[in-house]
C-alpha cells in the first residue's frame, strides 16, 4: 500500500507542474514583451539586439561577458545609466537619463538574462 501511495503522490505531483508550468511560461512571455518594449521606449533597441550586434553588442554576448561576475548587475546599471567608453570598443555607449528609478535595474537583470 505505502508503495501505491508514493506512486500516486508522484502522479499528483506531476500533474501540479504540468498545471503550473504554462502559467510560469506565461508569466515569463509576458515579462519578456514588457522589456522588450521597455527597451524599445528607452532607446536600447537602437543600438542592441538580443542576438546580432548593431551599432552595439548583442544583449546576449553582454550576458555571456558579465556571467559569473558577482558584481555583473551593479556594473550593468552603471554603465544604462551613465553610460560607459571602451568597455566594448571605441563607440561610446551614451548616458541614459530618460530612465525612471529602477528601470536601469530591471534592463539590467533582463539583459543578464539572455545567457539562456
Amino acid at each position: 500500500m505505502k508503495d501505491l501511495g508514493e506512486r500516486i503522490a508522484v502522479v499528483i505531483a506531476g500533474l501540479l507542474v504540468a498545471i503550473a508550468a504554462p502559467n510560469a511560461i506565461a508569466q515569463s512571455s509576458a515579462n519578456d514583451e514588457a522589456m522588450l518594449k521597455l527597451a524599445r521606449d528607452r532607446n536600447c533597441m537602437t543600438c542592441h539586439a538580443a542576438d546580432r550586434t548593431l551599432l552595439a553588442p548583442a544583449f546576449r554576448d553582454i550576458a555571456r561577458r558579465y556571467a559569473r561576475q558577482p558584481h555583473a548587475v551593479e556594473d550593468l546599471v552603471k554603465s544604462i545609466s551613465d553610460g560607459s567608453r571602451g568597455t566594448w570598443g571605441n563607440i561610446p555607449m551614451p548616458a541614459s537619463p530618460q530612465l525612471a528609478p529602477g528601470e536601469a535595474e530591471r534592463l539590467a537583470r533582463w539583459v543578464l538574462g539572455f545567457t539562456r
